[in-house]
């Protein structure tokens, strides 16, 4: 049975949902996400024996648009703090995209609340941009209408199989940001950037699996991208043909199998 609840910030709370027993992992979905992106991996990891909390990022979903800052350091300091609320942990976080950046700051920052790391499409640095490219992109999320351009990007991220239910999600998605506040926490969100992250690659000790869809959009060259980071973090990693940027979601019977061995691993259950 899955619980809702909220976990009380200093300057707003977060939504989270947590079901199953066992050792505790956190689920932390990517920028104009929600918490919902892991409707297929928490049950599979509950299945497995884990209890599986699924956050939302702030401004997203039903976490509070009240916040000062919506960065990975942000997000990472939020993960920690759920990791103190469901007793402690330690924890296997799970990082999606900016996500991932978050989870590698919070093994950085306290080595005994994480006992894990699963990266999925991660951005654990600031990847190499053409400035004509990066231009675009900061004025497309730099009006009231970045919602609605995010809403027309999400289906290239997903360029090959996607869930039956994609559009059905995609609209939830959508329905989200135009609650009050959300748009502009999307924006500030928008402006993060990954350099914290990758100034404390080399400070994680957890075990690692960093797991990228082979056409990820979001990469020039995401095999690449993948070996660099498994690289730096000692990490395996896992390829998903023909999956995007959230392998998670595009083939989650493939990904889920390798989610659970990596619990296993870090938990020792």
């Amino acid at each position: 049975m899955t619980e809702f609840h909220t976990l009380r910030r200093p300057e707003g709370s977060l939504a989270y949902d947590v079901a199953g027993e066992g050792p505790l992992v956190i689920c932390l979905p990517g920028m104009g996400r929600l918490r919902s992106s892991f409707r297929f991996t928490a049950p599979a990891l509950a299945e497995a024996g884990f209890r599986v909390a699924t956050l939302d990022l702030r401004g997203h979903g039903d976490s509070d648009a009240t916040f000062s800052a919506y960065d990975d350091v942000a997000a990472a300091t939020d993960a920690l703090a759920l990791v103190e609320e469901l007793d402690g942990g330690p924890a296997v976080l799970v990082g999606s995209s900016m996500s991932a950046g978050a989870a590698v700051w919070a093994a950085a920052e306290r080595p005994e609340a994480v006992a894990g790391l699963a990266l999925l499409g991660p951005f654990v640095r600031n990847p190499p941009m053409n400035p004509l490219l990066s231009l675009a992109f900061r004025a497309a999320m730099a009006g009231p209408w970045a919602p609605a351009v995010w809403h027309g990007y999400l289906p290239s991220l997903s360029p090959g199989r996607r869930p039956a239910d994609f559009e059905q999600h995609r609209a939830q998605i959508r329905a989200s940001m135009r609650r009050p506040g959300r748009a502009a926490a999307f924006r500030a969100t928008t402006r993060t950037s990954h350099a914290p992250a990758e100034e404390r690659l080399d400070q994680v000790s957890a075990p690692t699996l960093v797991v990228m869809g082979a056409a990820d959009p979001d990469f020039k060259d995401p095999a690449a991208e993948a070996a660099w980071i498994a690289e730096r973090l000692h990490a395996e990693t896992m390829i998903v043909p023909e999956a995007g940027h959230y392998p998670h979601e595009d083939h989650p019977e493939a990904v889920n199998a390798r989610l659970v061995g990596l619990c296993r691993t870090a938990t020792g259950a």
